[in-house]
């Protein structure tokens, strides 16, 4: 391989310095740089509408919701998780946490890979960590990998309500995927059958 198709490696300290003047996100995992591709108006209305959900019931808690402006430091590496869930905020970190209690990733076709993958091992190493939530987009199924279950994922669908331990929250699926456009909605609105 030649010097000009190496990759370069960038510190944290760099690339926290650029991402604060940058017009385009990026996560940095083990030293390489990854700028965010650009989500879907159903990507949008499931972070919406789970962060909204969860803003409101956090209302008056040392908990709050963030969305994905805010990103998780794990070791070296930082991501920007779609949502997730942060008590006791620490003040003098303005752009980062190290602490979330759940964290939610909404899957594309683009980040899938990372998301079940990088990120699931990453996620699942933080110590606060109690929930990590991977909602699909195409269609209606949501793994929901809980600490209290060694991480092994419960999947959920339409019908199926879903219990956020870390919150203490209830939600009916078809909350979560209110006004998402894709065959299992479709069908579930109709009356007909998703499956």
């Amino acid at each position: 391989m030649s010097v000009s198709q190496q990759q370069q490696f960038i510190s944290p300290k760099e690339y926290l310095a650029g991402e604060r003047i940058s017009e385009v996100k990026h996560e940095l995992i083990d030293g390489q740089v990854y700028a965010m591709a650009g989500s879907s108006i159903d990507h949008q209305r499931i972070c919406a509408n789970i962060s909204g959900e969860f803003r409101t019931h956090l209302k008056g808690s040392s908990c709050e919701a963030m969305s994905s402006d805010i990103q998780v430091n794990v070791g070296e590496n930082y991501y920007y998780p779609d949502v997730m869930v942060v008590c006791d905020f620490d003040q003098s970190q303005r752009y980062f946490t190290q602490s979330p209690v759940i964290i939610v990733e909404v899957l594309s076709k683009s980040t899938r890979r990372k998301d079940l993958t990088t990120k699931r091992l990453a996620y699942t190493n933080i110590p606060s960590l109690k929930e990590y939530v991977l909602i699909e987009q195409d269609f209606v199924n949501i793994e929901v990998l809980r600490k209290s279950s060694n991480w092994q994922g419960t999947h959920y669908v339409l019908g199926d309500k879903v219990h956020f331990e870390s919150i203490d929250l209830t939600l009916d699926v078809a909350e979560i995927y209110e006004r998402v456009q894709n065959e299992d909605m479709a069908a579930f609105i109709s009356g007909g059958s998703s499956e």
